[in-house]
């Protein structure tokens, strides 16, 4: 009978343990929205509704749990092919510039913090330091501007204009100035470089077609711009 509720106490311990690690996880979750907020300001303005935190923080998640679909590696270069780009380009195309680039920084942040919510598992503040960190720093910047013409053209929006400009910042952008980051952190040259980021194209395309067709569909679907009211 000792013995049994020994491990009840056990089992009750780690449960509550396991609870208080998630409650925390959300609540660091919410306070750094709230942080990012206070960055906002600069730029005109951002106030984070409670409808406006929900759905940054739900961006936030899309974008971690593509992480967990495992990437796909090059032989030929240190950084993989990963599907976390679609969640990045859905950030700007759903939410626009502000409020996709603050999902894309809460998870930066959270990344930084030390949670894997990076394909392949990785998390750490070592991650902005290695091969992929040009990347890394690129998501915001290419979220901006990709949301950027989308709120340019909210309000005739369409497959081409999502696609084109997905493909301009999204897969061109991201992609030579990543490589180039790359090259640097291990020695390649620029040219070298620039050459191996053409080995992401092709996917990237893709995914940013894939990316526009569901923008494209949702931001003119009437339920989902009352949504975005």
């Amino acid at each position: 009978l000792r013995g049994e509720h020994m491990k009840s106490k056990v089992i009750f311990w780690l449960q509550t343990r396991s609870l208080n690690y998630v409650f925390i996880n959300v609540n660091l979750l919410f306070l750094l929205v709230y942080i990012c907020d206070i960055i906002f300001l600069i730029e005109g303005g951002i106030t984070l509704t409670t409808k406006y935190l929900v759905y940054t923080a739900l961006m936030t998640a899309i974008i971690a749990v593509l992480g967990f679909v495992p990437a796909i590696p090059l032989p030929v270069m240190p950084v993989p092919i990963v599907l976390q780009n679609i969640g990045i380009f859905l950030a700007a195309i759903l939410l626009g510039r502000k409020y996709g680039t603050l999902s894309v920084i809460v998870l930066l942040l959270l990344v930084a913090a030390g949670l894997p919510l990076l394909s392949g598992g990785r998390g750490g503040i070592g991650v902005f330091a290695g091969p992929s960190a040009g990347f890394l720093f690129m998501y915001p910047v290419i979220t901006y501007l990709i949301g950027l013409v989308r709120d340019l053209y909210f309000k005739k929006i369409n497959f081409v204009v999502l696609l084109i400009t997905t493909i301009v910042f999204g897969v061109l952008l991201l992609d030579i100035t990543g490589t180039i980051i790359m090259g640097l952190i291990t020695n390649l040259p620029i040219t070298k470089s620039v050459s191996l980021s053409l080995l992401f194209m092709p996917a990237d395309i893709l995914k940013a077609i894939v990316a526009s067709l569901i923008g494209n569909i949702m931001l003119n679907h009437s339920q989902f711009k009352q949504l975005l009211k």
